[in-house]
């Protein structure tokens, strides 16, 4: 199962949307403390939808507790100042995914001793990055990707109708 690390997230509403999207993937959720939020927020409640309840998280007092308690993990950090694209690793069933919050990202402190796995999501111009939620979407489904969406389900469903043949 692939894990999907929040390193003091922020912002309620970007929170709330991956944890959907790691229901929506079989991922877990590790969030490190100090966050930006109550874990009973409603603007987390909400964007997580009727979601929250069947996520697998797990809260950390802060980083040293997060490694203390998944010894070995192999964790993969996004950062814009990485060398190599999200798209040039490949993850491991288990590994980690590590975000950093909205407004820093993942502190340089943490990124020096880790440059090996240090991942990015290209971008053109002087963006300085991408929307929290949508990066990890973005990362995930690569991860997922390369496991062929193992156990997932690929076909979809129209509501009412039935697609033509």
């Amino acid at each position: 199962m692939l894990n999907i690390v929040l390193h003091e997230p922020e912002m309620p509403a970007n929170t709330g949307n991956i944890g959907r999207t790691c229901v929506a993937a079989g991922a877990r959720l590790h969030l490190i403390e100090p966050l930006g939020f109550s874990l009973n927020e409603k603007m987390l409640k909400r964007a997580g939808l009727d979601y929250w309840d069947k996520l697998d998280v797990s809260v950390y007092d802060d980083y040293s507790d997060f490694l203390a308690k998944n010894p070995g993990a192999k964790i993969y950090m996004a950062t814009t100042k990485a060398h190599q694209t999200y798209a040039e690793v490949s993850y491991e069933d288990d590994c980690y995914i590590m975000f950093g919050k909205e407004s820093a990202g993942i502190p340089e402190e943490i990124l020096v001793d880790n440059e090996d796995t240090c991942i990015r999501i290209p971008m053109i111009g002087d963006i300085r990055s991408l929307n929290l939620s949508n990066s990890v979407a973005i990362v995930l489904y690569e991860a997922l990707r390369q496991e062929n969406f193992a156990s997932m389900n690929c076909e979809g469903h129209l509501h009412r109708l039935d697609w033509k043949e």
